[in-house]
């Protein structure tokens, strides 16, 4: 199967336009950081999720259990910082839903002088460069609206081919889903902002993971390619997908590497964090066998995507990883396991409580 298969649609019809016009599709302010996601120091605790993929009960009992949202699911932690490495889209029903949390926490955290780094993910990506394979029916099910019978209708009356096979491949709340992941829609917006890539008290975080290949380009530097990539050379990026940071498969949103290295590779991970400016580096992507959050190299490297999402891992679990006090911890809802101190930070000489 190939890594990218773009279902093109020519949203110049004027069923866009009429979905455009939808209430639903209403764009409200975007957040915007101050200050570069790739120099963040002095914070006291930084919490880590992994993959969501639409799994929102999940992903909120997380949350809850990390004492990041009460029950009422507004910010109740302080000025920790929370970071998503990405994939809240796809392979589960309620990625909307999850989407719009975290905009809204993004918001809440920064009045408590605490913060939400929401990274971007290769589905997120997939979504934007117009490839549906692992769309679920409840994601676009999310998008439907009283005229989406109409905005359907209005839009195969552009397509060519059998009306009743058209009719099959443009399941209701399709148009209006695009249309809101486009440059101008309501969460296309929302994630073209989004940095790929994060330090945080000298410790990298990404979705997939950082190769040779890119581990000699600055941090910053990563995040604005990949922010032009899906702007301004958009087109370009769509017609040659793995020629692209932001898509190719050496690139920090699909990367493998570092998850399945044998330890001997332990030096050459030192080197790619040296060349960061960093002591460790957090990813999600490949999923740990297990459903346990990983250390790997020292504790170079941690893996923390443990499956949230039922319907695609149906052994997985929702994590989050607890950084503080120069100590890594697995937070699970059921329990908390210690997993080692943090390369080149001591108990000692991390930030007081």
């Amino acid at each position: 199967m190939p890594r990218f298969q773009i279902r093109r649609l020519p949203f110049v019809s004027f069923a866009i336009a009429f979905a455009l016009a939808l209430g639903s599709l209403s764009r409200p302010a975007v957040v915007v950081a101050a200050t570069s996601s790739c120099s963040v120091d002095g914070v006291e605790r930084i919490v880590a999720i992994g993959d969501v993929h639409g799994a929102y009960d999940r992903f909120v009992e997380i949350l809850q259990t990390a004492g990041l949202i009460d029950a009422r699911q507004h910010w109740s932690g302080g000025t920790a910082h929370l970071v998503q490495v990405g994939d809240v889209l796809d392979r589960g029903p309620d990625s909307r839903k999850a989407l719009d949390l975290l905009h809204r926490l993004e918001q809440e955290a920064a009045s408590a002088h605490g913060a939400v780094h929401w990274l971007l993910g290769n589905h997120e990506v997939m979504r934007m460069l117009g490839d549906l394979r692992y769309v679920t029916p409840g994601e676009y099910q999310a998008f439907v609206t009283p005229d989406s019978e109409k905005v359907r209708a209005n839009y195969l009356r552009t397509q060519p081919g059998p009306p009743d096979q058209l009719v099959k491949d443009t399941p209701l709340g399709l148009v209006e889903m695009r249309v809101a992941f486009g440059r101008q829609g309501q969460y296309g917006e929302w994630l073209r902002k989004l940095d790929p890539v994060a330090r945080i008290n000298g410790i990298l975080f990404m979705h997939g993971g950082l190769s040779k290949e890119v581990a000699d380009i600055p941090c910053d530097t990563i995040n604005a390619t990949v922010h032009r990539e899906l702007t301004t050379d958009l087109d370009k990026t769509r017609a040659a997908p793995l020629k692209s940071l932001v898509a190719g498969e050496n690139g920090p949103l699909w990367y493998r590497g570092l998850t399945r290295e044998p330890d001997e590779f332990a030096p050459t991970v030192a080197e790619i964090l040296a060349k960061q400016h960093a002591r460790a580096m957090v990813v999600g992507h490949t999923i740990v066998p297990e459903g346990r959050i990983k250390t790997r190299f020292d504790g170079r490297l941690v893996m923390i995507d443990t499956g949230m999402q039922p319907a695609y891992v149906p052994g997985g679990r929702a994590s989050a990883l607890d950084i503080q006090h120069g100590t890594y911890t697995a937070i699970y809802t059921d329990r908390r396991d210690e997993l080692g101190a943090v390369p080149g930070e001591s108990r000692a000489t991390a930030p007081a409580r």
